[in-house]
């Protein structure tokens, strides 16, 4: 494959401090409400980067569920590899990349466990089979099988768990830093940081 020669320049949009809201959170809602009207696959795929408990950072793809100024909501497995990595190390960074509008927003804060209501009532809004996979997966842990798995789905289907599970819930990530990149010709981005002091946010250009 040659994939030193594969080019593309970006020429959607500039951005700059005049142009950004003082607020980050009023930014991001800014960028994530042209990235719905869009129409762009998967506006609300964020990828979560963690420290594991061997030391290594490590990254997946997590769905944003809910965000106001306390900051930014996912669901998972608490037992999950990413549950035991942000007990162990909360400091987490959030990554949205949108493509198809040459931007990405960077977010670094600290997680922790919702309030037991806030999973309490997602988890009561899912999909039935979608509560059952929560129910039954030991997420990160090795299985046997794929059939393994689904056996154990179809036996729980005859109990539907209408109560979340004590090890499924909800995390906040609460912002320090935002940056929202612009993709711009010639490799010339657009970089806009946020940084927070006190309950004051400041704003700044890095080069590209």
């Amino acid at each position: 494959m040659k994939l030193d020669s594969i080019r593309k320049e970006y020429r959607y949009t500039a951005l700059s401090q005049d142009s950004t809201d003082k607020n980050p959170f009023n930014q991001f809602e800014k960028w994530l409400k042209e990235a719905l009207d869009a129409e762009i696959n998967e506006p609300t795929a964020m990828g979560l980067s963690a420290i594991d408990v061997d030391g290594f950072p490590n990254s997946r793809i997590v769905l944003l569920k809910d965000f106001d100024e306390n900051g930014f909501i996912f669901f998972t497995n608490y037992n999950s590899l990413k549950g035991k990595s942000i007990q162990q190390h909360p400091a987490v960074s959030l990554l949205f990349f949108w493509p198809e509008l040459e931007r990405q927003i960077r977010i670094s804060g600290f997680a922790e466990k919702t309030d037991a209501t806030v999973s309490n009532r997602y988890f009561q809004s899912r999909p039935a089979n979608s509560r059952i996979a929560a129910a039954v997966s030991n997420q990160s842990e090795k299985i046997p099988s794929r059939d393994f798995l689904e056996n154990h789905f179809e036996t729980a289907k005859m109990i539907e768990p209408t109560i979340r599970p004590e090890h499924w819930g909800g995390y906040l990530v609460k912002p320090v830093h935002f940056e929202f990149w612009q993709g711009r010709e010639s490799r010339l981005h657009d970089r806009i940081l946020y940084e927070k002091t006190g309950d004051l946010w400041t704003i700044s250009r890095l080069a590209p």
